[in-house]
């Protein structure tokens, strides 16, 4: 195919692709890929080192002022090395208008600086990074009017910039097209398009697409694409797909590297595989691959998880030792060690060690410390340090917010936790239904009922919908408060709002109901409970049999009991010490007594 042929064609595909924005298509690259090509080495900007490197953007900007007064202009290349230092400063914006400026030099001033293939590919980047993908492709419509040649670099960097937008099919079907029309994918189209389809879940596709690579022959994988899918595998926790592939690479002569060991002791550590974890440390330290920080930080991860904080604390000390620095993952990790243990003093040690060392502690590192003064009711360290948090600049999230609201309830402070709602609202973060469900079932706790009901209000009037958690919550609330008939009615109205009571609600509600006395239509529930297809548990057993045993309904409760052990339940303590209680006093007459005696094994 000549090069106006192939450009041709380009054209004609571009334009119906810029126009097919949104339509649907496979995530399996069809056969197209199984077509020959050729590696095609990935083009620099510039051929010499720029000279704008070390510059801030204030002197970027002042330099390309400069360019554009010198006579006779500077060759385009100089601009290209401008405009390459302001993304790599990351302001793309600005890249984008010296752009726009240089392209309107090109068009309308006698001093010609056209810009070539390399100028448009940095701006059809910047727009990637500005999230204008839309834009970046009319930048390629751009470049086809011209004339110019688009090269590897500049499909690879809209390839990029679709993965990064989340179209990652649009992706795949670009590619497919490009590589039709002629073009040569190398290693880093494939690695971003593997990577894409990684990132979406479809690991699946993405070995469809290793597998082609190694059919063509002519652009083998490399140990990046391979450690792409060894990651992705273990996140699927198909460790074991992932040690295969694992073999099949080192048997293809691809050497691992500490990311692919790192995946897999992850993967194996996740599964709680200890042993073989261990024999890949082994091999590691065998053929001399380092420890980096991720694998480190997996390690220290596991330990804490196992409830080995010591062994872990060790670890942290140890890669210290061989120069590898911790980071907020590594930290934050056995912090919440720590505090899973209750040793929040620890976890706070460990927050100040850290700063010492320059650590930047974040916004999932202070939440971590949070929860553990939130849990251990140390409700004053925690404002603190959410406060220190906030002063230092670090936007608290839903998590954060939701664990201090969480603290203040549990140590009765209903009223400060409804302030931290209205604040975090003010600060951008929206309440979900674990706050409002954290809140309401305090104002419940404490017998707040009239504010309680206010709150339920408030939350359908925000637009969210009540799931059964928080039906049964408020439900809990109304039975504890003597509100039966209100409970009821609540209940009744479920069916209309699309949700069906699960078995806590029937617990809830039959416990209530036995409280009262009202022993029957306790077991009408019950039934109705069954016939609605909602099994009863252990806790269900229990409440009936002790509801019936305080009502002095000694026949009935031994055939719940009965029918509690047949379902494979047993008597809780608050049961077995009614029962005892019943025996030790002389209100049983010979036939109860002696059915009571044989539920506890005594002949």
């Amino acid at each position: 195919m000549t090069m106006r042929k192939r450009m041709a064609a380009l054209q004609k595909h571009f334009d119906s692709n810029n126009n097919n924005k949104s339509s649907a298509g496979t995530l399996f690259p069809p056969l197209s890929f199984l077509i020959s090509f050729s590696t095609h080495s990935q083009t620099n900007y510039y051929s010499t080192k720029s000279p704008f490197n070390s510059l801030d953007l204030d002197d970027a900007l002042n330099s390309f002022n400069r360019m554009l007064r010198t006579r006779p202009l500077p060759p385009i290349q100089r601009f290209n090395q401008l405009l390459s230092a302001s993304v790599k400063m990351k302001h793309y914006s600005v890249a984008i208008s010296l752009f726009r400026q240089l392209h309107l030099l090109g068009i309308t001033s006698s001093r010609l600086v056209k810009p070539d293939i390399y100028t448009f590919t940095i701006t059809i980047n910047s727009f990637c990074h500005s999230n204008r993908v839309d834009f970046a492709f009319s930048t390629l419509g751009k470049i086809f009017k011209l004339g110019l040649e688009p090269t590897c670099t500049t499909f690879n960097t809209l390839i990029k910039g679709l993965c990064l937008d989340g179209n990652v099919a649009r992706a795949v079907r670009f590619f497919d097209d490009i590589v039709r029309k002629g073009f040569q994918p190398d290693l880093i189209t494939y690695g971003t398009i593997i990577n894409g389809l990684c990132k979406i879940g479809n690991t699946r596709a993405a070995i469809l697409l290793l597998k082609n690579m190694e059919a063509v022959g002519s652009c083998q994988p490399g140990i990046v694409q391979y450690s792409t899918i060894i990651d992705s595998l273990c996140k699927d926790k198909q460790v074991d797909e992932a040690l295969k592939m694992f073999s099949n690479m080192a048997e293809k002569g691809i050497t691992p590297d500490v990311v692919t060991y790192t995946s897999l002791i992850h993967g194996l550590c996740n599964l709680g595989q200890w042993k073989e974890a261990t024999r890949l440390l082994s091999e590691m330290t065998t053929i001399n691959i380092s420890l980096n920080v991720q694998t480190y930080s997996v390690l220290v991860d596991t330990l804490c998880k196992e409830g080995m904080v010591k062994d872990a604390h060790k670890v942290l000390d140890l890669m210290i030792q061989r120069g590898v620095e911790p980071n907020t993952i590594t930290y934050s990790a056995l912090m919440d060690g720590y505090c899973l243990l209750g040793k929040i003093a620890d976890a706070r040690k460990i927050l100040e060690f850290m700063k010492a060392r320059g650590g930047e502690p974040d916004v999932f590192t202070y939440s971590i410390l949070i929860n553990g003064y939130s849990k251990s009711k140390m409700i004053d360290e925690a404002l603190r340090l959410f406060n220190d948090m906030s002063r230092k600049g670090l936007i608290p999230n839903i998590v954060t917010y939701n664990t201090i609201i969480g603290g203040l309830c549990d140590v009765g402070k209903p009223l400060d936790a409804c302030v931290l709602v209205d604040e975090m609202q003010t600060h951008g973060q929206q309440p979900d239904l674990f706050t409002y469900g954290t809140l309401l079932a305090c104002l419940c706790k404490e017998k707040r009922l009239d504010e309680a009901l206010l709150l339920f209000k408030m939350i359908e009037d925000n637009g969210l919908v009540p799931n059964i958690v928080i039906y049964n919550i408020l439900v809990n609330g109304m039975c504890s408060a003597g509100k039966l008939d209100a409970a009821k009615e609540l209940v009744l109205s479920l069916t209309k709002k699309g949700l069906q009571p699960d078995t806590q609600l029937y617990n809830i509600m039959i416990n209530r109901l036995c409280k009262e006395g009202n022993l029957k239509e306790a077991n009408e529930l019950l039934s109705k409970m069954k016939e609605h297809g909602c099994s009863p548990n252990d806790c269900t057993y229990n409440i009936i049999v002790r509801g019936f045993l305080q009502n002095n309904e000694l026949s009935a409760a031994i055939q719940h009991l009965q029918t509690m052990l047949d379902s494979g339940f047993s008597a809780d303590v608050s049961t077995m010490d009614l029962v005892v209680n019943l025996l030790s006093t002389d209100r049983l007459d010979p036939l109860c007594k002696e059915e009571l005696q044989k539920f506890l094994g005594i002949t």
